[in-house]
């Protein structure tokens, strides 16, 4: 008794501490919160409940059958008669539906003539062929009344032009609510501002770093920071070098892996990094391009070199 008591107000405790949290914390999203949960509840609720039923039917079918097979069978016993069970509810549906002749009657629908002492049997298509027959051919009649004299249902071309206009609207309204950036290699500008360049610096160390260095002096990929460009060296080159890639080489394009607004900000990174001469930079490669103005920020490369 003592043992239950203290289970009793640890866990009334426990759930006062339960209790307050979900009071002071917001509580996150979860199924409890989809407001179509109960519907989900009671639908699936009533299909149990009907399967059940079901189930009930079946085995109270069973039940009733065996027992009228047992009175029939102690009637016989009584009549002295021999016992013939009669045919299961399926037994008659699947003799109906193939309509079988019985062995011992097959001298009635046997033909006259015989091949090698072969005699020919004149046996029927099965009823539940020929229905599905008639069932085919109504249908087709009905499906070229709705679908083509009286047009009352679309055809599957309708159906096809509806979807894409459907798919054509959504598409719509989607770039309606996320327009796309109107940053291309045509009309990008460097960015001078510190927020921007330190996260193309930071973009940069992540995607560019593995190929051109910490400190853009080359590696696999050209060196950034002296003045010789294979793909040019304005704001405008580096960032279409950036959006598009360079194919045949392992710089891939970054259109559509990062945002163009990204782009333009690793790009004004990487053109600040001219003129920064890390130690032991990759010897130049492609053309001398000596811009007309200065780059419009530099990296700290004291901060640079602490970093790294």
């Amino acid at each position: 008794m003592k043992h239950f008591t203290i289970l009793l107000f640890t866990s009334f405790a426990t759930a006062q501490n339960l209790f307050a949290q979900t009071v002071t914390k917001p509580a996150e999203a979860s199924l409890l919160d989809d407001p179509m949960l109960a519907f989900y509840v009671i639908v699936g609720f009533i299909f149990m409940l009907a399967i059940l039923v079901l189930l009930v039917a079946v085995y109270m079918l069973r039940v009733i059958n065996y027992m009228n097979r047992q009175a029939a069978k102690e009637k016989a016993e009584r009549l002295g008669v021999p016992y013939v069970p009669e045919p299961s509810f399926w037994e008659r549906v699947w003799q109906k539906s193939h309509d079988f002749v019985p062995v011992e009657k097959e001298q009635s629908i046997t033909f006259a003539h015989s091949y090698d002492g072969i005699r020919e049997l004149d046996n029927h298509l099965p009823p539940w062929w020929t229905g599905l027959f008639v069932v085919t051919i109504i249908f087709s009649v009905a499906y070229l009344l709705f679908y083509h004299v009286m047009g009352t249902l679309p055809s599957q071309k309708a159906e096809y032009d509806n979807e894409v206009a459907v798919a054509q609207a959504q598409m719509q309204k989607l770039l309606a609510t996320n327009p796309v950036a109107a940053i291309d290699e045509n009309n990008v500008e460097a960015t001078a501002d510190a927020l921007a360049l330190a996260e193309g610096k930071q973009i940069f160390l992540n995607t560019c770093a593995s190929c051109h260095r910490k400190d853009g002096g080359g590696d696999i990929g050209p060196n950034l920071a002296d003045d010789y460009w294979k793909h040019g060296g304005t704001i405008k080159d580096i960032f279409k070098t950036v959006r598009h890639g360079v194919q045949g080489t392992n710089m891939i394009a970054w259109e559509g892996v990062i945002s163009p607004e990204k782009m333009k900000n690793v790009s004004s990174y990487v053109l600040a990094l001219r003129g920064t001469n890390p130690p032991n930079a990759k010897k130049p490669e492609g053309d001398l391009f000596k811009p007309d103005l200065k780059p419009v920020a530099k990296p700290d490369t004291v901060k640079t070199q602490a970093s790294l």
